[in-house]
């Protein structure tokens, strides 16, 4: 089995979609860095790399036992072992795992640009490990408003992907409250233009372009309109906070 060192992870903790889980350039000051004393590393097929990195399911048991015990992590001068911590690369992706114990990936990281360099050089001419795996798994995956498909994150920094994922986590209220005059309101905030044209439509129709409309991209529209929505709002007006007040390192 081929083992790392001296690793560092930036760990993103519950995230079902690759893309909040964040490359090096991305990683800031007040995020929690670790150092993994030793962390055993894994090559497998793209088709088990993208179910690891964009679930939140059972691994493999297989793979469980492989790399059970095998990892220490360095805390405050004391090694620490860690039950189920793994580093995994399909020759393009490279992700580090760490279960805390369950048989779920609760825990990703990515790793600093040097060290990934060192697994594709470590990897480059070995066989994938081959392991039990339903790949239909990952071709059923369904998002939905509060899981947005990669195709609509793509290109966005971090802050965007997280400002977009508020305003789309306060368009959902939104559409739970079905009020007609509400909706309204905010598709005029969003396209003025449309002002007329909205009047004789009920609350789906409106809903519906306001959603189709927004799910692309991001602007300062959508900064606009996410900033209006959450306005009063203690939980979201928090997580706006949070994120404008977060530096890159």
């Amino acid at each position: 089995m081929l083992f790392l060192h001296d690793v560092w992870v930036n760990w993103f903790e519950g995230e079902e979609n690759g893309y909040n889980v964040c490359h090096f350039h991305e990683w800031r000051k007040d995020d929690s860095v670790e150092l993994l004393e030793q962390v055993p590393l894994l090559k497998i097929d793209a088709t088990l790399y993208d179910y690891i990195e964009n679930e939140l399911r059972d691994l493999p048991q297989q793979l469980l036992k492989d790399v059970y015990q095998k990892a220490y992590c360095r805390k405050n001068h004391e090694r620490i072992q860690m039950d189920y911590c793994f580093v995994v690369s399909d020759g393009q992706g490279i992700l580090a795992v760490d279960t805390i114990g369950y048989s779920i990936p609760i825990r990703k990281s990515r790793l600093i640009p040097r060290q990934e360099q060192l697994v594709y050089d470590m990897i480059k001419d070995i066989e994938p490990e081959k392991y039990e795996f339903n790949p239909e798994l990952v071709q059923k995956k369904e998002y939905h408003i509060l899981s947005l498909s990669p195709d609509y994150m793509r290109g966005l920094t971090r802050k965007e992907r997280h400002l977009k994922q508020l305003l789309f986590m306060a368009l959902d209220q939104l559409q739970s409250t079905r009020n007609t005059a509400e909706i309204k309101y905010w598709y005029t905030e969003w396209n003025p233009h449309m002002y007329e044209q909205i009047q004789h439509m009920n609350f789906d129709e409106v809903w519906n372009k306001l959603y189709t409309e927004t799910i692309e991209g991001w602007s300062d529209r959508h900064l606009h309109l996410c900033e209006g929505l959450i306005k009063g709002q203690p939980f979201f007006e928090k997580l706006w906070e949070m994120e404008h007040e977060s530096k890159v390192n």
